[in-house]
């Protein structure tokens, strides 16, 4: 496998955590500042890692308050904007400092793992059309997030697939980018069984 992959999650980690010493309450505006408001990728990849940490995604209404964030990012990434843009309100939602630094703390040996484990494959797969398919499910499977707040775990699975397809683009990773299109279809596959059975 090749190497050539430059640790994103471990890097978005760091500047997280960067914000989280100096602010007791981190806002999510602040650390889109601090991962760079043009990088939709990065914002959709916190936001997938909070979806799959178990608890963040069991509260009632976190679920569909990040699908939310989905729909606004890859909605802008489909129109092609410049920089990302959210409502002011969820700019202020925050997260308290400990929070923030349990969830980092648990991310960190699995980023490690996950970032080795990346590379630049099948890039020929990473071209606009692809991603801008991968936007649409990521859309629709955080469409379903009103749904899967009834369905055990089934929120968890839908971060991983935004995490995923995060990761594929940051990572320039083709491969991954099919991972993603896999775990949605899962996605959608228990949201059907769970409504028609």
């Amino acid at each position: 496998m090749s190497t050539d992959h430059n640790a994103p999650i471990e890097q978005i980690i760091h500047q997280i955590d960067e914000v989280a010493e100096n602010n007791e309450q981190v806002k999510f505006g602040q650390v889109m500042d601090a991962v760079g408001r043009k990088s939709f990728a990065s914002l959709l990849l916190i936001v997938g890692a909070i979806m799959v940490l178990p608890g963040p995604a069991d509260i009632p209404g976190v679920p569909v308050l990040l699908g939310t964030m989905v729909v606004i990012l890859c909605g802008q990434m489909l129109a092609d904007a410049d920089h990302v843009w959210i409502p002011g309100w969820m700019e202020r939602w925050e997260i308290g400092q400990s929070k923030v630094q349990k969830m980092l703390d648990w991310l960190r040996k699995p980023a490690s793992w996950i970032d080795s484990m990346t590379a630049q494959r099948w890039t020929w797969m990473m071209n606009h059309a692809t991603i801008s398919t991968l936007a649409v499910a990521a859309i629709l499977v955080a469409m379903s997030t009103p749904v899967l707040e009834f369905i055990p775990f089934s929120a968890n699975l839908a971060g991983g697939a935004i995490f995923a397809f995060a990761l594929s683009i940051l990572a320039r990773d083709g491969l991954l980018a099919g991972v993603a299109v896999c775990i949605a279809l899962a996605t959608f596959g228990l949201v059907g069984y769970q409504l028609l059975g």
